[in-house]
């Protein structure tokens, strides 16, 4: 096989960042934050609702300059309650040219509910969606990737083409679903930032030299293989100044490479369909409830 199979253009590697719009879709109180003691007796947990403003106000704006900066294109996870709260943020996303994809009604988990409800749950982001940005997302992620066995087939319904909820592979595949072909473009939580969002355990230096020696090993792949390089921002964490200058140092080292395209998620899907068994690999699974990964509903 040509190298011009793997991705548009001869590219030997894609990267794609994902940004997470979260603020103001959390619980006003028991949403993850910083402070590692929850708060107690169901009450307000001011602290943790400002951190969680931190990205609407200062996280997504600085985030999205960088991006201009650097002429690259991401895909943003929207929650429906956030967006509502701040739609001309949403729609400036939107605006700059970067995917807008679905992220559920509320910052929840949706994987234990009925059928029904969980068609409303993301039928409801879908809405917001539409209505604020005029836009019909494709792409979806489920609260910490915890999809039900209903959730590929539902989405399918809902007119989706990709999720992103496995971190199983380094390039994306295609589940055949009752519906036709639907594409998982995998995520990552070894290049998540939630991972480090406590602070305690974060090293700004080691997390600058993971992404590169993520993406050199890549890169060499890439002259022989399909490979993918994925990036999750989160707006409350990546945002941050000390942060967003350590992603423009690692962006500008990436960008200095030939041959590597920085893609919105849904121009991944789009393209996997496009080379459907060659290179995009075609995965047939059984019940979710034996195999204990995505695939058609039981």
């Amino acid at each position: 096989m040509s190298d011009n199979a793997f991705w548009p253009d001869g590219a030997r590697l894609a990267i794609s960042l994902s940004l997470m719009f979260e603020g103001g879709g959390q619980p006003i109180s028991g949403a993850d934050g910083p402070i590692p003691e929850p708060i107690k007796d169901g009450l307000p947990d001011l602290p943790t609702n400002a951190f969680f403003a931190y990205g609407v106000h200062e996280g997504i704006p600085r985030i999205l300059d960088l991006m201009d900066k650097h002429d690259i294109k991401l895909s943003s996870f929207v929650i429906g309650q956030a967006i509502e709260k701040e739609p001309e943020l949403a729609l400036e996303i939107a605006t700059r040219g970067h995917e807008i994809a679905a992220h559920g009604r509320t910052w929840q988990n949706s994987y234990a509910m009925q059928p029904d409800e969980e068609r409303r749950f993301i039928a409801d982001c879908v809405a917001s969606i539409e209505r604020i940005t005029g836009v019909k997302p494709v792409g979806w992620n489920a609260y910490w990737l915890r999809n039900s066995p209903s959730t590929l087939d539902i989405l399918q319904e809902l007119g989706f083409q990709y999720h992103i909820d496995e971190p199983s592979r380094d390039e994306p595949f295609i589940v055949p679903l009752s519906g036709g072909d639907f594409v998982t473009v995998p995520y990552t939580f070894h290049m998540n930032d939630i991972s480090s969002f406590p602070f305690e355990g974060y090293d700004p230096i080691a997390y600058e030299q993971a992404l590169k020696d993520e993406f050199d090993q890549l890169y060499e792949e890439g002259a022989h293989r399909r490979r993918m390089m994925v990036i999750s921002l989160h707006d409350r964490i990546s945002g941050h100044a000390n942060r967003v200058r350590l992603l423009d140092r690692f962006l500008t080292y990436a960008k200095s490479k030939p041959g590597v395209w920085f893609a919105r998620k849904d121009e991944i899907a789009s393209y996997a369909l496009q080379t459907k068994g060659s290179p995009t690999p075609i995965v047939s699974r059984g019940s979710p409830t034996e195999t204990g990964l995505p695939g058609p509903a039981a």
